[in-house]
C-alpha cells in the first residue's frame, strides 16, 4: 500500500487524529498546572520592615504577593504605623500571590496578655511571644534534664504569670532547661543581615546578644531598623560554644562598610 493510500485510510486517519487530540490535552492541562501551581517559580519574600502599610503594599506588588495587617504591637522608639515585623520573613521563599502577614506599630500604647509559655521548647515559645507582640529578650539557662524546655517566664527580672496584662512589645526573658551533656550550639554568620533579622538568628541558634553597637551613621531607631551587620564577636568559624552565650554586634546604613552581599 502506498503512502498516500495508507493514510487516506479512515481507521489511520482516526487513529492520528485521537492522538493528535490526547496529545493536544496532555499539553493544555500541563501548561495550565503550570500556571496555576507556579510550577519551579519562586519569589523572594521583599524586606517590608519599617515601611508604612502603603509602602509595602507597593513592594509587595511589585513582587508579586501581597499584604495583609494581622496585627499591632506598641514600640515607643518607632515610627507610628510602619511595619514591625513580617511573616513569611524577608528572603523567604513563597510561590506569587502569597500573602504576607504584617505586624505594625500602634498609633498608642496597648495592653496584652501573657501567654503561658512554661513546658514550650524555646523556640515555639519565641513564636508564641512574637504572636501576642511580646519581645524575646534573655535566655537563661540552668541545669534541667529537657534542654531548650522553658522552666519560667520573667518580665523586668520578676516572674510573670499567665494571663497578667503587659505593655505589647515587653521585653521576656526565658528561663531555660539545660542537659549537662546538651549543651553546645554554634555561632551564626549575620554579616550582611538587618538588625532585627540578624537577632533573630542569634536566639534561633540559642544565644544572646551581647551589645548592639550602632556606627554614627544610625542617628535614630528608624535607621537601626535599617542598619547591617558589618561585624560580629565572635567571629562565624563554625567552632561549638555554650548554650546561652552572647554575641556581639556592629552595625551600620553605611554603604562603605557593609559586606559585600548587603549592598
Amino acid at each position: 500500500m502506498s503512502a498516500k493510500g495508507f493514510f487516506s485510510n479512515w481507521i489511520v486517519r482516526n487513529l492520528i487524529w485521537a492522538v493528535a487530540f490526547v496529545g493536544g490535552i496532555v499539553v493544555a492541562v500541563t501548561v495550565f498546572l503550570n500556571v496555576f501551581t507556579q510550577h519551579n517559580r519562586e519569589i523572594t519574600v521583599p524586606d517590608m520592615l519599617n515601611l508604612t502599610y502603603e509602602e509595602s503594599a507597593q513592594v509587595a506588588q511589585a513582587a508579586g504577593v501581597q499584604v495583609v495587617i494581622a496585627d499591632s504591637v506598641y514600640v515607643r522608639r518607632l515610627k507610628p504605623g510602619v511595619v514591625f515585623s513580617q511573616l513569611p520573613k524577608a528572603g523567604s521563599k513563597v510561590k506569587k500571590g502569597r500573602k504576607i502577614a504584617l505586624t505594625t506599630n500602634a498609633m498608642v500604647s496597648k495592653k496584652v496578655s501573657m501567654p503561658s509559655l512554661v513546658g514550650f521548647s524555646m523556640r515555639q515559645a519565641k513564636a508564641e511571644l512574637m504572636s501576642k507582640g511580646l519581645t524575646l529578650g534573655k535566655l537563661i539557662y540552668m541545669n534541667d534534664m529537657a534542654t531548650n524546655n522553658v522552666l519560667q517566664q520573667l518580665h523586668d527580672n520578676r516572674p510573670v504569670e499567665p494571663g497578667t496584662q503587659v505593655e505589647s512589645g515587653a521585653v521576656i526573658d526565658l528561663v531555660l532547661g539545660l542537659n549537662g551533656e546538651d549543651f553546645r550550639t554554634v555561632v551564626p554568620n549575620v554579616l550582611g543581615m538587618k538588625y532585627l533579622r540578624a537577632v533573630d538568628a542569634v536566639h534561633e541558634n540559642y544565644l544572646n546578644i551581647g551589645t548592639l553597637n550602632f556606627d554614627a551613621s544610625v542617628r535614630n531607631y528608624s535607621d537601626s531598623l535599617d542598619a547591617v551587620v558589618y561585624s560580629q564577636r565572635p567571629a562565624y568559624l563554625g567552632d561549638a560554644v555554650r548554650m546561652g552565650g552572647s554575641v556581639s554586634l556592629f552595625l551600620t546604613v553605611d554603604e562603605s562598610k557593609m559586606p559585600q552581599n548587603a549592598r
